[in-house]
């Protein structure tokens, strides 16, 4: 099953983006028009999240995010068959030099960034980086390895590695014992699981568990904790700012890098709500219920 996906994002990766452009206002059409891929559940998030817009404009933001969704799908399969060159042309990585100062003294960083953009193309961020700096990702397994496989072979095309989000802190402390210098991307922005929940905001006008163990693992390792801005600036090309949060994650009050994170985050998609993903229930447990028995099992 693997080798037949594989060859099937192969294949289609070889189009030029003209034509992937094609194929996605296709797929636009078919889970939006057609099938309404998780429309409830989007519609219901955008209304929860802007309770001050009109259905009209709810309706018009809910299409530019299909049309983006499909984008991104295409353009993740365009990563097992695109140049150094491109990916760099399309995404662009700002702020590099302020990066390297911050790790010159030998520190490692924990990297916060969410499902906004296209979040497969970040570990590109290797073409810019000193290649003695190992750089990754925490990820969750997919219970189909065929697919997991597949994702595994795309997130390391240009050379990161994927630790899964169970080995995480097990990965961090040997790291930090051998004196490897690391980057690790933390995609946070995604609902805890619920005995896992320990701090609550308003995020997106709504109560919101925000997952917070990145905060404690910084302060273990004493890794500094970087904000990863995307922008998307036009169809298939992106930039991505780096924006410090802190560089001395002990000192900070508990939750404070949890909660500067979700002010970040927030910001990032207010600017254009159309380019996070809203397909998940997000929102899914509520702060009064929680409060009740936060060690119940959902």
């Amino acid at each position: 099953m693997y080798y037949i996906l594989y060859t099937f994002v192969y294949l289609h990766a070889l189009l030029p983006f003209c034509l992937l452009y094609v194929l996605s206002d296709i797929l636009f059409l078919i889970l939006y028009k057609m099938i309404g891929y998780r429309k409830k559940v989007v519609r219901e998030n955008l209304m929860h999240a802007f309770p001050e817009k009109s259905q009209k404009e709810i309706r018009e933001l809910e299409s530019r995010f299909y049309r983006h969704f499909t984008d991104y799908i295409v353009e993740t399969m365009k990563l097992a068959h695109i140049s150094d060159k491109e990916m760099k042309k399309r995404m662009v990585f700002k702020n590099v030099d302020e990066l390297n100062g911050w790790l010159a003294d030998g520190k490692s960083c924990i990297l916060l960034l969410g499902h906004y953009g296209n979040w497969e193309w970040i570990p590109s961020v290797c073409l810019y980086l000193n290649k003695n700096l190992l750089t990754g990702q925490i990820y969750h397994p997919l219970n189909n390895k065929a697919f997991d496989k597949l994702l595994l072979k795309l997130r390391g095309r240009f050379g990161s590695v994927s630790i899964p989000m169970n080995q995480t802190l097990r990965e961090i402390v040997r790291m930090k014992k051998e004196n490897i210098q690391n980057i690790i991307g933390f995609i946070s922005d995604q609902r805890p699981l619920w005995k896992s929940i320990e701090y609550w905001t308003v995020f997106l006008n709504q109560d919101t568990p925000m997952i917070s163990g990145f905060e404690r693992l910084a302060k273990q390792s004493d890794a500094v904790v970087v904000y990863l801005d995307i922008i998307k600036t036009r169809r298939g090309h992106y930039e991505a700012v780096f924006r410090l949060i802190t560089a001395i994650p002990k000192e900070c009050k508990e939750f404070s890098i949890t909660e500067e994170y979700a002010r970040e985050m927030e910001r990032t998609i207010l600017r254009d709500p159309a380019y996070w993903l809203w397909t998940h229930k997000r929102w899914k447990y509520k702060k009064e219920v929680w409060l009740e028995n936060p060690l119940k099992a959902i």
